[in-house]
């Protein structure tokens, strides 16, 4: 029995080690189990974490502070990484509004903590725990006990206050959709389709019948239009298709491959003449090597680190080897390809040209997938210390005695997301495969949750079972609930919003990928993930900075 008690009990690397394995393990395999459709997922680590504790399982404190504070690095820096490419092009569309939005509700919801902290009589340091497990932000709970420690104050009551109104704030904003889907108003609301990507490229046919553009150039022609479009293939008199130059000149009656936004087809519709609606050039079953006998498309893949960073007009493929590429796709996000796009190594561009102009920019571009698969551990780790240094960076508010951090949660996020959207731009190759980046981000978050439940199950049952407890927990449903129905009414009514995109918004704006699972269950499209994506990064970000700024004003 020694050796049991040596791997258990005593603490040491080795037994540090069997613990958190033995709770990640267990916790991930009862995170899957479904319960009237819904799972906890990685969540359920902090609750086999806090049963642990109970039971009286502890290992090292040193061993416990690096393996958390490890574990939510990893995390948050692998979350902005992978949001990074999309959230600058979705922030510069629809992204300003929707993170306004999720703004007002991290602001609601930050207020009615406060004032029930006062109805109630309960510490700012005890409500800022029950604020950020009644909002599932755990980063913001780091954010808050790094803050209490920095003032002297004990922050074992906000990490108890997080566990006990964590389990009700995962399912609350499930309950408060479940209860809008049953509401009038989000019937009629739900018959409306979500609306799609609108920067997704689209691909259309148009037929040459405006005389203005009879005898023009295309580089002429585009200067007409405030449109994004490319033109792939021309076809002229029913002869096999063409890549077109700038220098091509359009004729009466040509056939054009248009690769563009679809908001822009009743615009180019007025320019070239008429739309060709007999085909669907956007589902997935088109053979495009089969349109004519002499061009070819290929999806080619960026492997090349000279490639990473350059604007794609800089390279001139099409005057060096007479090709068009009409469109990349990075990170699942599909993008335009206009010549100010800055390519990132990972990118799969689609390039149409002849077969062998396609084979020289396969060369040129790497095209090798197989390197894609080489973790580039040195960029990752370069990008966590420099999440660490802003993290660090103290930041002076009026009237603050003491400076405000970004901290472990904030920082890491931050850095992530400036290397995802430009990190090629420094020709730093930040790429990261998505099964390489939810392996880390699941292993960060698992070691974070269960280090926390471990640190906080040792009085969490006593205090559940108090009458604080149960006041607790009920506050808790209270902050999480409230403003999501009140934000969910206000987007659907005032706001004319989708149904798809509203529940991204909320599940974005409560760091609740859990909630984001039910609503992607509810809504056709990728609209939820969408918004989600969008709205993450700053409401994870404020968060962290509110708690801070709280607990700064009033107890400094």
């Amino acid at each position: 029995m020694d050796w049991i008690n040596e791997i258990l009990i005593e603490h040491s690397p080795i037994q540090a080690t069997v613990v958190l394995a033995i709770i990640i393990a267990l916790g991930t395999a009862l995170g899957k189990v479904r319960v009237a459709g819904v799972s906890l997922g990685a969540t359920f680590v902090f609750f086999i974490g806090i049963m642990a504790g109970h039971f009286g399982l502890s290992i090292e404190p040193g061993m416990l502070s690096f393996a958390q504070s490890f574990g939510l690095v990893l995390f948050v820096y692998e979350v902005g990484l992978e949001v990074g490419p999309g959230f600058v092009h979705s922030f510069l569309g629809s992204g300003i509004r929707l993170n306004v939005l999720s703004t007002v509700n991290v602001i609601l919801g930050t207020l009615l903590a406060i004032g029930l902290a006062f109805a109630f009589n309960i510490p700012i340091s005890d409500i800022s725990g029950i604020l950020c497990g009644a909002v599932t932000n755990t980063p913001a709970l780091a954010a808050a006990q790094q803050t209490l420690s920095q003032l002297g104050i004990d922050a074992s009551s906000a990490a108890l206050g997080c566990a006990v109104t964590y389990p009700l704030g995962v399912v609350g904003v499930i309950l408060a959709m479940v209860l809008l889907n049953k509401m009038a108003m989000v019937k009629i609301a739900a018959k409306r389709p979500a609306k799609e990507n609108t920067a997704k490229p689209y691909i259309a046919t148009f037929q040459v019948k405006n005389p203005a553009c009879d005898g023009m150039k295309l580089k002429d022609i585009a200067k007409l239009t405030t449109s994004k479009f490319i033109i792939s293939r021309v076809w002229r008199n029913e002869t096999s298709a063409e890549s077109p130059t700038g220098e091509t000149m359009l004729q009466l009656n040509d056939h054009l491959m248009v690769v563009t936004e679809e908001k822009y087809l009743a615009q180019l519709t007025m320019l070239f003449g008429v739309q060709d609606k007999s085909e669907n050039w956007n589902r997935g079953d088109v053979n495009w090597d089969n349109l004519d006998g002499k061009l070819f498309s290929r999806n080619i893949v960026i492997t090349n680190s000279d490639i990473n960073g350059r604007k794609l007009g800089s390279l001139r493929l099409h005057n060096r080897y007479q090709v068009n590429v009409s469109r990349v796709n990075r990170m699942g996000l599909h993008l335009l390809a206009t010549p100010d796009l800055t390519l990132q190594y990972g990118d799969r561009i689609t390039v149409v040209g002849t077969a062998e102009s396609l084979e020289k920019v396969e060369t040129e571009m790497g095209g090798k997938i197989g390197s894609l698969k080489d973790p580039n551990l040195a960029s990752i780790f370069v990008g966590i210390t420099l999440g660490l240094m802003i993290g660090c960076l103290p930041i002076m508010l009026p009237g603050m005695s003491l400076p405000v951090r970004l901290g472990l949660a904030g920082g890491p996020i931050i850095s992530g997301i400036l290397m995802g959207a430009y990190g090629a731009r420094i020709r730093l190759r930040t790429y990261t495969t998505r099964s390489a980046n939810l392996m880390l981000r699941g292993v960060g978050l698992s070691l974070y949750l269960a280090c926390l439940g471990l640190s906080s199950g040792q009085h969490f049952i006593e205090t559940v079972m108090r009458p604080q407890g149960f006041l607790w927990v009920g506050l808790g449903f209270t902050i999480t609930i409230v403003p999501v129905l009140l934000m969910a009414v206000w987007c659907l009514k005032i706001e004319k919003m989708d149904v798809g995109t509203t529940y991204g918004m909320l599940c974005g704006s409560m760091a609740n990928p859990m909630a984001l699972s039910y609503a992607n269950d509810c809504v056709e499209g990728d609209a939820p993930g969408v918004s989600y994506a969008t709205v993450y990064p700053l409401g994870m970000f404020l968060r962290v900075v509110i708690i801070q700024f709280l607990l700064l004003w009033t107890l400094s």
